[in-house]
């Protein structure tokens, strides 16, 4: 055999089969794609990453992951090559990146070198936000920089048995349980297997980037009837069987997900999951994914039933104006269509935030039994009847009269239609119908906004 036949054949053996690999075949039709710079390497060994292009059905979509048998999957130059030419690549084709991590983190034996590669490849990660999605899957161990590449993309999915952290001392806390309760990851998924399966369908919710369309499938008409809980008006309005929750552990008030209205990808937030008012974490949740959704253009749909924002001195002293501000900051900002449905309670600032016509709200519905007011009614008739209820026998019975009357009348979604607050009110038999006509109305929206270099959101 010749000298060239017998470095090929090595070459060969070396590449060899990998969980890597094998988790590559998770994400592509088939499980087939074509690997790029497959011999690529430093000397005796390979770089560690497996760089790939192939489809997921039908669309392109690039990837790499990450080798832990090889140097515990530490990041070389050469590694670091192969993923900035991946997202040299995507750039260039408007394709989105998943990237599956397992890495203990950078080569040690040439720490200069790692140190360069992680910087190139943290500008591609933001010089590729909002312009491709990306998506992280943490198969295995994702620390230090390789967790701040992970973390910066659009979402993560995390394997139940991984771990992600930033500092070494902090392994123990790097569970996928601390991660789903803190907002690290967007879904926590049985194995790797699972996770990569996930992270395939939630991409497949989205455009190939910022310049095209949302994607439009085949859909079944949701069989579920509308209620107040966000269960029940997630079956009855959006198509059955499209709906991936995100951020299910983050933010106990907040609800947010991915599905799709008459085949076509929508953005769902809402605030009625577990509690009436929201919190500094349901706050970062709705706000992060507004303009997650605004980056590509994915419509949003909200539906708001909330007593307002948690207040209280422990919260002010936590920076809950801060918190408000940011939330509604992401809805004025975004340029999506945007459609609201109160379906509850909307009361002072965050009804302006979720539902406010103008800014916040292309078009905005109310259920017959929504309740619109600057204040909450018991707040409010203290402030209007306070003389009448100075007097009364029974403080707290009338209190409760006045405000029944207060939230059937002046905070009625009736008043707020009269005086402009909501375009309309509607049954919850017809609410996916309005719905529907809402987005097909605003789905040649275009908005150009002052020239600037980019908004400064608090965070």
């Amino acid at each position: 055999m010749s000298e060239t036949k017998k470095s090929l054949a090595q070459l060969q053996a070396l590449i060899g089969d990998s969980a890597a690999r094998t988790r590559l075949t998770y994400l592509f039709d088939e499980g087939k794609f074509t690997e790029l710079d497959a011999f690529a390497g430093n000397g005796n060994e390979t770089a560690g990453v497996i760089t790939a292009y192939g489809y997921a059905d039908g669309e392109p979509v690039y990837a790499f992951s990450q080798d832990i048998s090889v140097k515990s999957g530490a990041l070389t130059e050469a590694g670091a090559r192969k993923i900035a030419k991946v997202y040299d690549l995507a750039a260039k084709t408007g394709t989105p990146v998943v990237g599956i991590y397992d890495s203990y983190g950078a080569d040690v034996n040439d720490s200069a070198a790692a140190l360069r590669a992680y910087g190139e490849l943290m500008l591609w990660t933001a010089n590729l936000s909002g312009v491709v999605p990306q998506i992280a899957v943490v198969a295995g161990v994702c620390s230090g920089t390789a967790a701040l590449l992970a973390e910066a993309a659009d979402f993560v999915v995390m394997a139940k048995d991984a771990s992600l952290y930033a500092a070494p001392n902090a392994a123990s806390k790097g569970s996928a349980e601390n991660a789903a309760a803190n907002g690290t990851v967007s879904v926590v998924c049985d194995d790797d297997k699972a996770a990569v399966e996930k992270a395939r369908e939630i991409m497949l919710k989205l455009p190939q980037n910022n310049l095209s369309p949302v994607p439009v499938y085949e859909y079944e008409e949701p069989a579920g009837a509308a209620g107040n809980d966000i269960e029940s008006l997630t079956k009855a309005v959006f198509d059955a069987n499209s709906v991936i929750e995100l951020s299910e552990g983050f933010g106990g008030a907040a609800y947010t997900a991915l599905a799709t209205v008459n085949g076509e990808t929508v953005g769902v937030a809402a605030t009625n999951k577990t509690k009436d008012k929201l919190t500094a974490d349901d706050c970062a949740k709705l706000a992060r994914f507004v303009r997650t959704c605004d980056a590509f253009a994915i419509p949003v749909v909200t539906f708001v039933d909330t007593e307002g924002f948690a207040g209280s001195d422990e919260t002010e002293a936590a920076g809950a104006v801060k918190s408000m501000s940011k939330l509604a900051h992401a809805y004025a900002e975004a340029t999506t269509a945007k459609i609201s449905v109160v379906t509850g309670k909307a009361y002072g600032a965050a009804y302006i935030a979720l539902a406010g016509k103008g800014a916040n709200a292309d078009v905005a519905y109310a259920l017959p039994e929504a309740v619109i007011s600057a204040l909450d009614p018991v707040t409010a008739v203290e402030f209007m009847e306070h003389d009448k209820l100075a007097g009364t026998a029974d403080l707290a019975a009338d209190r409760k009269a006045l405000a029944d009357e207060f939230a059937n009348t002046q905070a009625s979604a009736a008043n707020a239609a009269v005086n402009g607050l909501v375009d309309g009110i509607v049954n919850a038999a017809q609410l996916r119908t309005a719905v529907c006509d809402a987005l097909a109305m605003m789905s040649g929206k275009r908005i150009s906004r002052l020239p600037k270099k980019h908004s400064n959101i608090q965070l």
